[in-house]
């Protein structure tokens, strides 16, 4: 079973209440349609459900009445969401008038089902920003425990069985964090791993930090805060096994990895690669997709309490349709922490 049969087959085990707040968007609705069919989640649809309902009827979608519709200017629990809202940005100088104005925008209704326990996770960004999806996130529903770092993994199909998990790589930041330092680094490796377990299901992460440096090859203070996040995430998540800093070929090929740094549970064995800033990691993934001709899954933003996944407004009816399955197998793992 390839990687992406095996996540959908995940997510329909024990199914999660995902919100997709932009439902009369059309890749959207198509996709939800979809989901339904094949009952790979439980959907919560925000929008007028007259306008979800024509459209679905235009559409010809067949399974979109399987879902929960929200309609946000007409929410009986418009009241609670919008005290609870007031309560939680009182610091922040929010007025009872000015929540409820926010609780009738989809993605701050969908984070607000969330928070009170209604759903599970939410998906936006086929329509708005990645700083209008993450924005509500980090107010309402904010960092997991410990974390206080969002970012993104990536999943890398590649055609080199020899490397990674069977040419599966769970790689990061590669979409939230431009330069983080080394406590924010530590906490982007704990949480690639995390996604590594959750998402692409690896039993046994094995966490390479990424340099142009191989244990102390090169000196730099750039390569010192590799080394420093290391330790840091070492501490951080103490049964983690990871190991830095590394460089691309030590961390991926034995033989290489054996000369480079002998004596290194990770070298030449790693299937989680940590990129030490994120232009680092947006250009490395996309070289690898074009030239290499992997299939790149994501971004996967990760460290949020509970899963909101951020979709490329050029995304399709099927990124959409995997990205409702990456969230329900986040949102499982989420429901452990």
């Amino acid at each position: 079973m390839d990687l992406v049969q095996s996540i959908i087959e995940r997510a329909k085990s024990n199914k999660q209440r995902i919100v997709l707040p932009e439902a009369t968007e059309e890749r959207t609705l198509r996709a939800a349609d979809q989901v339904l069919a094949d009952d790979i989640a439980n959907l919560i649809l925000i929008g007028n459900p007259d306008e979800i309902h024509a459209l679905a009827e235009k559409w010809g979608l067949k399974n979109i009445d399987k879902a929960t519709l929200i309609d946000p200017e007409n929410n009986p629990k418009s009241e609670e969401y919008a005290a609870l809202l007031a309560e939680l940005r009182k610091k922040k100088g929010m007025t009872i008038e000015q929540a409820r104005e926010l609780v009738k925008n989809p993605l701050y209704l969908g984070c607000m089902i969330i928070k009170t326990g209604d759903a599970d996770g939410q998906i936006s960004g086929a329509l708005s920003t990645t700083g209008d999806t993450l924005r509500p996130a980090l107010q309402i529903i904010k960092c997991a425990p410990g974390i206080t770092c969002v970012s993104g993994a990536m999943l890398l199909i590649t055609k080199q069985p020899q490397y990674g998990e069977n040419g599966v790589l769970v790689v990061g930041d590669v979409a939230v964090t431009p330069m983080p330092d080394a406590q924010q680094l530590a906490q982007i490796a704990v949480c690639t791993a995390q996604t590594a377990k959750s998402v692409a299901g690896f039993a046994d992460p094995r966490v390479a930090m990424l340099s142009f440096s191989t244990k102390g090859s090169a000196k730099h203070e750039v390569v010192d805060k590799v080394v420093e996040a290391t330790k840091l995430a070492k501490e951080l998540a103490p049964e983690l096994k990871i190991d830095g800093e590394l460089q691309a070929d030590a961390a991926l090929v034995p033989s290489v990895g054996e000369k480079k740094a002998p004596g290194s549970d990770i070298a030449g064995k790693a299937n989680v690669l940590v990129f030490p800033c994120l232009e680092v990691g947006n250009i490395a993934y996309k070289l690898v997709q074009r030239l290499g001709d992997a299939v790149a899954l994501g971004p996967i933003l990760q460290g949020i309490a509970r899963p909101v996944n951020d979709l490329s407004r050029g995304c399709s009816v099927d990124d959409i349709y995997k990205m409702v399955a990456i969230t329900a197998c986040q949102a499982m793992d989420a429901k452990k922490q």
